[in-house]
């Protein structure tokens, strides 16, 4: 039987005082995005006149919903590249022995090491020579290979760990390896795949540094460019710039939600492996 001592209440006010710490921005975010413009009371004072028009105006002046979509396309469309190019480059990786698997691996991990900031500018020549500065193909090319190198690493570590009894028979029975590795393999590889979609996801989607610099003078643009937006050169709107977040964080809260399970399952899996 569960015995309630003091030990349990010490933790439970430990738990209590940590999640009210972890939920203090977030109300800070949510009042400072409900309190009218001329509201000059505390930044932790709730809004004296809770409004919605801040919401609107960030709608409205920052054309949220166009870069709402973007922004989607821009991270569904590359988390799905990142998925069939890290999986089956970490394939080949992790099973064959030979010196040149083992370079190349080791030459993808070196992509970890490397800050981005380091080649942005030949970068950015790069993008700019193949006709891709300003369009959303850019962005997607720029953020599949930053996050290469990361999710190569998980595949590669998960499918070592993945006995080859699978993809024997299935090569006996006569499979090709592209074969083995699409229909016996890759279904294996769910729970990583699972992990390696969440953070690629939520992190192209918080991008704000490859959007605003390869987007730059072109109407399109990402959810936090558009945010971003909101700040002037001799000032900034607080107002629709915490409106403006609260509605860009709102996605992928209704994802999480709706695909809870799936996504805790997936990234338990992943860390498991």
């Amino acid at each position: 039987m569960f015995r309630y001592t003091w030990r349990t209440a010490i933790l439970e006010v430990v738990m209590i005082c940590v999640g009210l710490i972890f939920l203090f921005p977030i109300y800070v975010l949510v009042s400072l995005a409900f309190k009218a413009t001329g509201d000059q009371s505390s930044t932790l004072a709730p809004p004296l006149q809770p409004t919605f028009d801040n919401f609107v105006q960030a709608w409205e002046q920052g054309n949220l919903d166009a870069a709402l979509l973007n922004s989607a396309i821009v991270t569904v469309i590359s988390v799905a590249i990142v998925v069939v190019l890290a999986a089956s480059a970490a394939y080949p990786l992790s099973r064959v022995g030979a010196r040149w698997s083992k370079l190349t691996y080791l030459l993808f991990l070196a992509g970890l090491l490397l800050p981005v900031q380091l080649g942005m500018l030949p970068l950015y020549q790069t993008i700019r020579d193949l006709g891709l500065l300003g369009t959303l193909a850019g962005v997607i090319l720029v953020n599949v290979g930053t996050s290469m190198p990361f999710s190569i690493f998980l595949y590669a570590g998960f499918l070592r760990a993945l006995p080859a009894d699978f993809e024997e028979a299935a090569a006996l029975d006569g499979a090709s390896p592209f074969r083995t590795f699409w229909s016996v393999v890759f279904p294996l590889v769910k729970p990583i795949t699972g992990t390696v979609v969440i953070l690629n996801a939520v992190a192209t989607w918080n991008e704000f540094l490859v959007p605003l610099l390869y987007l730059s003078g072109s109407e399109q643009k990402t959810i936090t460019v558009a945010v971003y937006g909101f700040v002037g050169q001799y000032g900034a709107q607080w107002n629709l710039i915490f409106a403006g977040i609260v509605i860009s964080i709102l996605p992928v809260l209704i994802a999480y939600f709706f695909m809870q399970r799936y996504i805790v399952q997936g990234f338990a899996g992943g860390l498991k492996g």
